[in-house]
């Protein structure tokens, strides 16, 4: 004799003034609601947001009234809403892991003081966490496992920038790792870190030939966990003009003469910078240096990078900032060492809008994943069953 229309907050029953006989129905139908508020304004509005990540196949709310009167004429909807998330808590929680909390300051080291100036080739053995934000790229080969194949700089806490030449060959991100706090190659301690690699973007107009546009974003498949060891390093703008007095470094792992074995600790030494002028004179590079590269060294060539510190960073200390900016990217050269044939790299400020749209891209494909994981488990709370 008695109907259940909705909730259980609308239970009513209806007397129907037929002279016939005495009989009891539901009031007319009307759509099923959520906390007294019509379905289309509750929190099933968020699945509409994100028309590309849920499947329209899911079949809407719907109601409809039995063919044999014997049994309540309209459906028993019960939702369980215990862990559903309302609209605001939704997104603030969406938001808050998408964008988790930013590091500490760029550019710092915590373990060393501000403006050392170390005497690579040329260069000595740097001190454990005197350059945080340097990494290892090594890549798999099988029978013989990881081993170092270039340089590396952090400049955040999931992305590092290299040279493009040194992931040409393999594009595959998993053959690669990147190795973070690691002072001597083949010696871990406690505080170095190893990460796999989730994607690499190679510059789309890189040349191999000429080595213009030898820059590559690597994502990792994991946020890094700072430690003063592992630090990320500033990128700078257009404003940052070098001069004779700004001190400039390069470090990595790389051969300390020329077709010479790599070093296992980490190396470092102050460079100076050249005017490409310079460095395009017919006795030099003739030419052969873009604006986008810039030449650093010394004219004796007694300083220089060499094979295995590919993809390192070049690294100058701003008094005024208080900051270490990665200015270059170690590219290539003729030689190791050689007099008036410095180092190559790849001038930073050029592509600073680059590496910070491919960033945005890696994660903004991360906050996707993040947001279907969190809509998906908002669906699975709600659960509508039919009596038999």
């Amino acid at each position: 004799p008695y109907c259940r229309c909705m909730l259980p907050a609308e239970f009513k029953v209806v007397q129907t003034k037929s002279s016939a006989a005495k009989s009891r129905s539901c009031p007319p139908k009307r759509p099923p609601t959520l906390a007294g508020a019509p379905i289309s304004a509750a929190p099933w509005r968020v699945l509409r947001s994100f028309p590309r990540v849920l499947s329209p196949s899911y079949p809407p709310l719907r109601g409809g009234v039995r063919r044999a009167q014997s049994r309540p004429p309209f459906r028993e909807w019960r939702m369980r809403r215990r862990f559903l998330l309302p609209p605001a808590s939704f997104w603030a929680l969406l938001m808050l892991l998408s964008h988790p909390a930013a590091p500490g300051e760029c550019g710092t080291r915590p373990l060393m003081g501000f403006g050392t100036k170390p005497r690579i080739i040329g260069g000595h053995d740097a001190q454990p966490g005197a350059w945080p934000w340097q990494v290892s790229l090594q890549v798999y080969r099988f029978g013989v496992g990881y081993h170092h194949v270039c340089g590396g700089s952090l400049i955040n806490n999931n992305t590092v920038l290299t040279a493009a030449h040194c992931i040409k060959k393999w594009k595959n991100p998993n053959f690669w790792r990147v190795v973070t706090g690691l002072h001597h190659l083949f010696k871990y301690q406690t505080h170095t870190l190893k990460y796999l690699v989730q994607a690499i973007m190679i510059h789309s107009n890189f040349k191999m030939d000429s080595y213009e546009n030898d820059i590559a974003v690597i994502k990792l498949q994991k946020s890094v966990k700072f430690n003063d060891y592992i630090q990320p390093i500033c990128l700078p703008d257009s404003s940052f003009l070098i001069t004779k007095d700004t001190s400039c470094y390069i470090t990595g792992w790389g051969s300390i003469t020329e077709k010479g074995q790599a070093t296992y600790m980490l190396q470092e030494a102050e460079v100076d910078i050249i005017p490409l002028y310079i460095c395009n004179r017919v006795d030099w590079y003739a030419g052969e240096i873009s604006w986008n590269m810039m030449c650093a060294g010394s004219v004796g060539g007694d300083i220089d990078s060499c094979q295995g510190d590919s993809g390192g960073p070049l690294t100058c200390y701003f008094p005024n900032k208080m900051k270490y900016y990665l200015l270059g990217i170690t590219s290539y050269g003729v030689g190791c060492g050689r007099p008036r044939l410095p180092g190559i790299y790849v001038r930073i400020q050029h592509y600073k809008h680059w590496v910070n749209s491919r960033a945005l891209i890696f994660n903004r494909t991360t906050n996707i994943n993040i947001q279907c994981l969190l809509l998906f488990f908002t669906v699975g709370t709600i659960t509508i069953q039919f009596p038999q």
